[in-house]
Formats: structure tokens, sequence, C-alpha cells
């Protein structure tokens, strides 16, 4: 408490009130993805990965059936602070009785009401939805949406719908909009022939998943990737597509901080996004030299990121989600460390003297603000993040607890 108070005193002569900052940061929500737990892999029936994406690592103690994964989730989510939601994939569907028998094209709300009762049992903000494109048999030659074959278009274009008719229902379930990203694995190994027709197919695809659905209730996003394993030379669903089919219909873009070319940053698509578009929606995580999803750590776009929602306002209109699946080490260490590396990133960028900092940049006085930006990197950040954590009744050190769930539950997964 004494060392907060000093750091308080410090903000304070900067011009930053760290109590307003504090109760700021515990009303934004992260939507917490809950495939890390398993490697992707889902409740229905597939056992690898496929679709331009992989995780790598063998770690011990993956969550093997939906009871396993909802006691990791339950165990991850009480070392997180602040406000969570939790993102779900269609693969992830509580089939029961249902499977063998129904497949994507035909699941309905009841096969995904138990994540919702699991996510108000948690006090959770509410629930995200994916509809999952990838790791199925009716992926041909590496498509789904923009497939030539009539049969697999159809196919896919209603797994589209019942996941919007899905997530409608987890909106109303929370009485908040609930998010549904659509990103399809589309695309060749080697150089095509044809790149437009594919991607006119691509467009009356999602033209007709979108015809009719509960906007009420329902946020879609659209999202890009560069490349994938197995996809090096043409991607379908491009950036370029996306934020034109956006900007034409009226969703959103969401924004994933892999998905682009090393030399792309999401932090500046961030405002460039936010001049057009009411939301964005991000997928953070953290790509090492290409899309690899390793754990999000708090590093330097992850502070650039958080800022550019900060300082321009956009706290309620940036959705921020995780995404990344690290089999290599503990997965729910994994999870703990993603989600509070989002939080420290929010709450550095909450604790910066911003609006003196645009005021230096508007006067033009271009080396004043370069020392100041400067100077605000030394502030006690950590006191008042040690602080944040003791008002949320959470500990610090969160290895010793990972290492007793682990021993404890984990290891006695054979």
């Amino acid at each position: 408490m004494q060392r907060y108070e000093s750091a308080k005193a410090i903000y304070a002569a900067a011009g930053v009130d760290t109590e307003k900052a504090i109760a700021a940061l515990r009303e934004i929500p992260i939507s917490v993805h809950c495939w890390q737990g398993d490697d992707v892999i889902g409740f229905d029936g597939a056992d690898s990965l496929s679709g331009g994406i992989q995780t790598t690592g063998n770690y011990p103690g993956r969550a093997r059936t939906p009871e396993e994964l909802l006691a990791d989730i339950r165990e991850a989510f009480s070392l997180m602070p602040g406000k969570k939601r939790l993102n779900v994939h269609a693969c992830y569907a509580f089939l029961g009785e249902d499977k063998g028998k129904v497949d994507r094209d035909g699941y309905s709300y009841k096969h995904f009401e138990p994540w919702v009762s699991f996510a108000k049992e948690l006090g959770l903000d509410g629930v995200d939805f994916n509809p999952t494109f990838f790791a199925h048999p009716m992926m041909k030659d590496g498509l789904t949406l923009s497939s030539p074959d009539e049969k697999v278009r159809r196919f896919w274009v209603e797994h589209g719908k019942r996941s919007l008719e899905i997530a409608a229902e987890m909106g109303k379930a929370f009485g908040k909009p609930c998010l549904v990203n659509i990103w399809i694995p589309d695309g060749f190994k080697d150089v095509p022939a044809d790149r437009l027709g594919p991607r006119l197919r691509l467009q009356r695809s999602l033209d007709e998943i979108l015809a009719k659905y509960d906007k009420k209730h329902v946020i879609v996003a659209v999202e890009s990737k560069v490349f994938g394993i197995g996809v090096e030379s043409y991607t379908v669903g491009s950036n370029e597509f996306y934020q034109n089919y956006a900007a034409t219909r009226g969703v959103c873009c969401l924004l994933d901080n892999g998905h682009y070319h090393p030399t792309e940053v999401v932090s500046d698509k961030i405002p460039s996004l936010l001049a057009f578009y009411d939301k964005v929606a991000l997928h953070v995580t953290r790509p090492v030299r290409w899309d690899s999803d390793h754990v999000v750590l708090f590093e330097d776009e992850l502070k650039e990121i958080a800022k550019e929602i900060v300082r321009n306002d956009a706290t309620k209109k940036v959705l921020i989600g995780l995404d990344y699946f690290d089999a290599s080490i503990n997965r729910l260490s994994a999870w703990v460390t993603g989600q509070r590396s989002m939080q420290k990133a929010l709450l550095y960028a909450l604790l910066l003297p911003n609006e003196s900092l645009k005021a230096l940049q508007d006067a033009g006085n271009f080396t004043r603000l370069m020392v100041e930006q400067e100077k605000a990197k030394l502030l006690p950040f950590a006191d008042v993040w040690a602080e944040y954590l003791n008002r949320e009744n959470i500990n610090e050190d969160y290895y010793d607890e990972i290492a007793r769930y682990e021993e404890a539950v984990l290891k006695a997964r054979k």
C-alpha cells in the first residue's frame, strides 16, 4: 500500500490519476479463447488440425474431454484479474447423443448451451463464437466457402448460418452482443490460375450467410490472413478482400496481429479502421517470424496496440480477444500469462499522460515529445499493477498454483 501511495503521487505529478486508470481497466472485457486448453482439437471428432494452422509441442496433461477442458478453464480463470468473456469455436459443440448424427451444418444452440451456463457460473461478461471452417472432411482441396464444388460450398454456408443463429441465442442469454468471427483457411499452396473466381465465390457465400441475422445480439467480423501452411501462395480471404467486404456490407473487421507481413503492425491499423468503423475486433497473439500463435507477452507491439485503444477513447469500440495455442508449455500458464499481459498493456496505456503528449505533437514540439515519452517509460507502473491485483484478490505469483494443479490434476491424464 505504501508503494502504491508513492506511485500514485508520482503519477499525479505527471498529470495521471491512477484511481481512474484502475477503474477504467476493470471495465474492459477480454475474450479468452477456449482452444488454448486442448490444442484446438474440439469435441466433434477431429484428432488433429488442418487448414493451414498447426499446434506445436506435446506438453503433458492436455484436456481430452469437455469435463477436463471446463475444469482447466475454471482453474485458469481463477488466476486472471479483470472482466472476462469466453470465446468458443463451433468444433467445441456438446453433441451428446447427436454425435455422429449431426454435422456442423446442423448444429443448434442446444449444443452450446452448456458453454453459456458455464460462463454464467463463472460470472463472465458474455460468450463469443466462431464458426469452425477447418479440420473437417468437407474441406475439399483446402477450400470451404470459396469451393467450386457447390455441395461443399453449400455445406459451409449452412454452417455459417447456424453459427449466427447460435450466437444470437448466446447474445440474448447475456443481454450483450456476441461477436461472431468468420475466418476460413481457403487458399493454394502454389501459384493459382484464377485469383478472382474463388474470391467471388467467397463473396457470394458470405452474402448468403449474412442475408438475415439478429443484428441486435450479434456482431459479425471477418478475419484475413496473409498465408498458412499449405496455402503459401494465395489466400482467398486476404486483407484487401475483407476490408472492402466489411466496408460495403456494414460488418466489422477483425485484426489478428499474426496475420500480416512481418513489417506490418496492427497497432497502426487500429486507428486507420477507427476512422471508418464503429467497431474493430482484435485477435491478440504473438507472431515469431510468422503467424505462429505464441503466448502473448508484455512486449512493445502489445503496448502499442493498447495505447491506440486507450488514447483514441476506443475501449468500448475495440473488441479484444486472445488467440494463441502453445502446446510446448503448461497450457493453463499460457492462458494466464497471455491474459495478464493484455491487462498489463491496457493499464500501462491508461497510466500514460496521453492528453499532454498529444498536445505536444499538435504543437509541433517533437523534441519535448520524445523526452516526455521516454520519461513515461520509467514511471512506477509495476506498483500500480500490484495494487490492481490486490484489489482483484489475485496474487502476482501464479506459478505455484499452476504447478500444484499440474501435479494434482494434469499428471493424472495418461
